[in-house]
């Protein structure tokens, strides 16, 4: 592994994102010629389903730090709520199409984002299996090629999902926060995808918290990277690539004058070399709601 290197994941989880934040990153990945990973949410897009969660003080309070009115744009509210959610593949083949065409490496998040950062604890494997299937068969069809990756929505990593990807031509996945890669032990055994953990913290974690703002947020994120280890950055298109894109590409200016440059997620899994075994736990998570998989 290069000392100086940061794997770049987008997260797509909403229509909005997928329309408007998708194109905005691409300029911006061309200026900077930068590759990533792109993780593509295809099915409906049920993000207003979560309003239910401000009943809980932590996610109330994670959506009034971080503006997220203002992140996701005020129709989020009636997505899969007034009205059945905008099929994100069917509407909006063509940006996921130039994303793959301009040489971004293309992977899936999820059939129903919602669903699965809801429920994928509560789903017997089947209603798992064919969840990825249908977002698999999705993205084929689009790029004319399968995914490479995978990452759950929220990092809500489960045995069970660990096992169903198992069935699915992966090479590897990204489903949990960590320090290293490594390959998930399931029933004794190590599994053939391995795990390429993200290892910063993301925008809607830190903004509003500890002091963190606009305003200093590039210089926290470039005093987290650690040379010689791994890197790996989430950004989410609706974020990076809407309010904050302008932010995001003073960020990877800074970066790349500090010496850093940036790559898929999947090179950093080719040049793994020697993968130590591990295992995914359900734990709480700083400026986070609820539960996510983390590396143990």
């Amino acid at each position: 592994m290069k000392d100086k290197v940061i794997g770049l994941r987008v997260d797509v989880d909403t229509f909005r994102g997928t329309k408007q934040g998708v194109p905005n990153l691409l300029r911006i990945f061309k200026k900077h010629k930068i590759k990533g990973t792109f993780y593509f949410s295809v099915g409906p897009d049920n993000m207003g389903r979560h309003l239910w969660r401000m009943l809980k003080p932590a996610f109330a309070w994670k959506m009034l730090r971080t503006n997220a009115a203002g992140l996701y744009g005020p129709e989020i509210v009636l997505m899969g709520t007034a009205w059945p959610g905008l099929q994100i593949g069917k509407r909006l083949g063509n940006v996921i199409k130039a994303a793959h065409e301009s040489g971004q490496e293309i992977g899936l998040h999820a059939w129903d984002h919602h669903r699965i950062q809801a429920k994928v604890d509560k789903m017997k494997a089947e209603q798992i299996r064919k969840s990825l299937k249908k977002g698999v068969d999705c993205l084929t069809a689009i790029c004319g090629e399968a995914p490479v990756s995978s990452a759950v929505p929220g990092w809500r990593c489960t045995d069970s999902l660990l096992e169903e990807k198992a069935g699915f031509p992966f090479v590897y996945n990204s489903d949990c926060r960590g320090t290293h890669i490594f390959r998930p032990v399931l029933n004794g055994k190590p599994l053939d995808q391995v795990q390429v953990p993200v290892t910063m913290p993301t925008y809607d974690e830190v903004v509003g918290r500890d002091g963190i703002t606009d305003d200093n947020y590039n210089e926290y994120m470039l005093k987290k990277l650690k040379p010689g280890e791994l890197n790996v950055l989430t950004i989410h298109a609706e974020a990076e690539g809407g309010k904050c894109q302008h932010m995001f590409d003073e960020y990877l200016t800074l970066a790349i004058r500090d010496g850093w440059s940036f790559c898929p997620l999947g090179e950093l899994a080719a040049d793994a070399g020697n993968i130590p075994e591990g295992r995914v736990a359900q734990e709480s998570f700083p400026g986070r709601e609820g539960w996510l998989g983390v590396q143990r």
